[in-house]
């Protein structure tokens, strides 16, 4: 089985087999069933298109997997998936730049969360110089080594 390509439509992994039997046991039958199936098709395709776009392939190659993972959206009847479809579309752009640069703003991201929640937690208070001095130690505890991760 080394080497051998999955269809799209069947997850990856040594785990293949139990995952699509526990889709098919929660699923039940009928139209449950086809609205989960139609759902993890759309997800297998957007894996698909992510996985091309970042093993390098080329521009046509990964049009053609976006193309499929929206088409197959928008013929789907559940809208949760076409609004996944549009969110990924309106998001490319960013999806597209982070997958050939590998760069992202979670570290300002961060900053911002703490310094909104320092924020939240001193509400009330008068002193601005205080405040300011509690956002700078919280965000930057990291850079002066109060901030240790573990080591594995």
């Amino acid at each position: 089985m080394e080497g051998q390509a999955t269809p799209v439509t069947q997850p990856r992994g040594p785990h293949r087999r139990a995952v699509r039997h526990d889709v098919e046991r929660a699923a039940g039958r009928g139209e449950d069933r086809q609205t989960l199936l139609t759902a993890w098709i759309a997800k297998e395709n957007l894996r698909h298109l992510l996985e091309c776009a970042r093993t390098g392939a080329d521009r046509h190659q990964v049009g053609q997997a976006r193309w499929k993972f929206l088409t197959w959206c928008a013929d789907s009847d559940i809208p949760d998936v076409r609004q996944l479809a549009v969110t990924v579309d309106r998001w490319w752009p960013e999806i597209k730049a982070f997958i050939d640069t590998g760069h992202n703003n979670a570290k300002s991201e961060g900053i911002n969360r703490a310094t909104k929640l320092v924020a939240r937690n001193a509400f009330g208070f008068r002193n601005a110089d205080n405040q300011r001095l509690r956002t700078h130690c919280v965000t930057t505890r990291r850079a002066r080594g109060h901030l240790r991760t573990a080591q594995l």
